[in-house]
């Protein structure tokens, strides 16, 4: 069998979660109600914090950037499936799926990244009080949101310029609703076991890392927490980051479970059905967590749609 990637003709065939007609109409229902969640969700977060001058702290300029990653996240992903569903078709191109995924890799990524100094943030506040201010100034934050940036791009860069190289075959069904990487290698005709080091090497270095940031953050937090003397302060203190906290938790109980699914199954397609719950479920649930327990962004939205421009009347 040849190898090729011609990129004039290669395309592949993603095939989603069923091949039911019947259950066609339901997936796309389920996933547009999701994705216009996600998007209406997150860009009310950033209308907020950029509307409100009391939320242009550092913790809310951190949250308004989590939220436009998490929207450009799901968008990678879920208006492709939904334009094949719509058209019955199970096609994108060779281009397609390469630009698919380099994206999904840089706001991956990111997000991982986002939630590593989140946690700096908090434990900065809560930690060293009297120095946050001089400390989290905002050129510092602006730095930290830029070098995750850089460092999202270049490392997708590099993950993609590695799959460019890649040779495939007649045999190119994705048994996924987008281009993974992961799967992509799987198909390769061409030798493929530097691609597989560099996903799972990429996998370990960029998930053990952020997250072992993110524990020795919150380590410190509770032993700092802990030696509050009063119960209205630890609650106080705590309630600061209890939303960033199930963010967290959310984003890698779900990561981690797609990887032991993945491992465990060996099945692609219970795999595809995990994995929805990191890039789909998790961005759409992030700024509920955030706007129902936090008075701040409720007060915000609150004067937002007061604004005489925007205020509906009935």
């Amino acid at each position: 069998m040849e190898p090729w990637n011609d990129t004039r003709l290669s395309e592949f065939l993603l095939l989603g979660f069923s091949e039911e007609p019947e259950l066609q109409p339901l997936i796309f229902g389920l996933f547009l109600s999701m994705y216009l969640i996600t998007v209406f969700g997150n860009l009310l977060i950033i209308l907020a914090v950029s509307s409100d001058s009391h939320l242009h702290t550092p913790m809310y300029f951190f949250l308004s950037n989590l939220s436009l990653v998490d929207i450009c996240f799901t968008s990678t992903t879920v208006p492709k499936m939904l334009v094949n569903i719509q058209t019955q078709s199970r096609v994108i191109t060779y281009k397609g799926c390469m630009t698919q995924i380099y994206f999904f890799l840089l706001f991956g990524v990111l997000d991982d990244f986002l939630l590593t100094v989140m946690a700096y943030d908090r434990y900065m506040a809560i930690c060293h009080p009297l120095h946050y201010t001089v400390i989290m100034n905002p050129w510092l934050c602006i730095l930290l949101v830029l070098v995750s940036w850089i460092t999202s791009a270049l490392y997708s860069l590099l993950q993609s310029l590695m799959a460019l190289q890649m040779s495939f075959c007649t045999d190119l069904e994705i048994p996924h609703f987008f281009c993974e990487l992961k799967q992509v290698v799987q198909l390769a005709c061409s030798e493929k076991s530097l691609n597989s080091i560099m996903v799972y090497s990429g996998v370990g270095l960029l998930g053990v890392g952020p997250l072992t940031g993110i524990l020795y953050s919150y380590s410190k937090i509770i032993s700092s927490i802990h030696g509050i003397p009063s119960t209205q302060g630890k609650y106080k203190a705590f309630s600061t980051c209890a939303s960033h906290l199930s963010i967290v938790s959310l984003f890698y109980c779900t990561g981690l479970g797609v990887y032991f699914i993945s491992a465990a199954t060996h099945s692609s397609q219970a795999s595809a059905v995990a994995s929805v719950m990191y890039t789909v479920v998790t961005p759409m649930l992030n700024p509920f967590i955030y706007s129902m327990r936090n008075k701040d962004i409720k007060r915000a939205l609150k004067r937002f749609f007061e604004m005489p421009g925007i205020r509906i009347t009935g």
